[in-house]
């Protein structure tokens, strides 16, 4: 009859019951030490966090307390403050040990890895803010960036009849010469021919003497690469325009920046149209391959390095979100050279870091996303490093044939 009073019991009944005894179990948890309610075992006994601090603080600290009365103080919730002598020989007697007591370094690794492992468990999202920042400069980008080229027009024509000193295209290429294609053979086989001859890489048959060159143009191609390249600063210009971030700043600052990061924002575009099969960039009905930039008058400790990080740069395959955050962090870059806003560009270029790595994280898959973010950076500092040489062989090319023209001068020259 018990049991059937027992089965026949209201399911509320023992949740009550069940109620009753976790506050039984609250009240239990009391500080040993002043009575306030407990927050678990600290140091070897039962305490609240207030009297875990101060045992903890007491332990580190090379005072020693004295009692101002008889050393024999009751230790209360309310009085606890008032003498920590007789509160600490209350911490010791029911059992709290230094021993027990982590190092400042070991707490802060504890809490890292809490830190950690919160994340990891937490999906990692794009913000809205930083989706806001994405869609912006996608539509920078494609306001001032045509692929086809199509407005790309009064330029004057390439000449390739002039072999260049250093030939990239038409030189055997080995595995070990070009250690960056992505592989040896797929180097060595790729076909060189282009779609006609106007755009053709390829020296002409008749190639000119050096006595030849002399006599008319050193650097054959040098006006049409001068063209492209005033072309591509142009809406690079735009670009920064268009962005509010930009916008805000001091014009001297503009300036600066724009002068520090046309050349690396200009190769990021370039690299959009690089095809690594073939070397070719393909601009529209246009092509062009690292020979003209050689018989522009560009030399190989600048070429050689720019090619591998073309190569290197494509077989990453960004998305186009990616590749615009590229031109963004290095457009924000707060060391250029006259720039005094640093803290604010130094924000914002965190922030679009920042954005890169999170959109990497969550739209990549997890074999896509190993190690990529890193190579995204080290492929910035790559063309910072090129970006000085850059700047030196403009000068040295405009003063053997000046036909580089007065806004590449404008971008490249120290003086604002």
């Amino acid at each position: 009859m018990s049991n059937q009073e027992g089965w026949g019991r209201h399911p509320s009944d023992k949740e009550e019951e069940e109620d009753e005894e976790d506050e039984r179990d609250e009240e239990s948890k009391v500080c040993q030490v002043c009575g306030d309610r407990a927050t678990g075992y600290h140091f070897n006994a039962m305490t609240c966090e207030g009297c875990k601090g101060f045992f903890r603080r007491a332990m580190k600290r090379p005072v020693k307390f004295s009692c101002p009365f008889q050393n024999a103080c009751i230790i209360t919730k309310s009085n606890r403050r008032q003498c920590q002598a007789c509160r600490l020989h209350k911490c010791k007697e029911i059992g709290m040990l230094k021993e027990l007591i982590m190092s400042d370094e070991a707490v802060e690794k504890r809490r890292r890895l809490i830190r950690v492992k919160r994340t990891q468990q937490e999906p990692v999202l794009l913000t809205p803010q930083q989706e806001a920042v994405i869609q912006e400069l996608l539509e920078a980008q494609r306001r001032t960036f045509d692929v086809t080229f199509s407005c790309f027009k009064r330029f004057r024509p390439i000449d390739r009849s002039i072999a260049p000193m250093h030939q990239y295209m038409n030189a055997p290429c080995e595995s070990s010469t070009h250690p960056w294609s992505r592989s040896g053979s797929d180097y060595d086989q790729r076909d060189t021919s282009l779609p006609s001859s106007s755009s053709s890489c390829s020296s002409q048959e008749g190639e000119k003497s050096d006595e030849q060159c002399g006599q008319e143009r050193t650097f054959s191609t040098l006006p049409h690469i001068a063209d492209l390249t005033t072309y591509m600063i142009q809406h690079i210009i735009d670009f920064a325009k268009i962005l509010p971030s930009f916008r805000q700043l001091s014009i001297e600052d503009q300036i600066s920046l724009l002068k520090g990061a046309t050349f690396e924002v200009c190769q990021i575009r370039f690299n959009m149209l690089f095809n690594e099969k073939t070397g070719i960039w393909e601009c529209g009905p246009l092509t062009y391959c690292m020979d003209d930039a050689a018989r522009a008058g560009f030399q190989r400790h600048l070429l050689d390095p720019l090619m591998k990080f073309h190569y290197t740069l494509r077989n990453l395959q960004l998305h186009e979100s990616e590749y615009v955050l590229m031109q963004a962090i290095s457009l924000f870059s707060p060391d250029r050279p006259g720039v005094t806003q640093h803290s604010e560009i130094d924000r914002h270029q965190e922030m679009l870091a920042l954005t890169l790595k999170t959109y990497i994280d969550t739209k990549r898959t997890s074999s896509e996303r190993h190690l990529l973010y890193p190579k995204i950076m080290a492929c910035l500092t790559e063309m910072r490093t090129m970006n000085e040489e850059y700047t030196k062989q403009v000068l040295q090319i405009q003063d053997i044939q000046p036909d580089v023209s007065p806004l590449i001068l404008e971008v490249v020259r120290k003086d604002t």
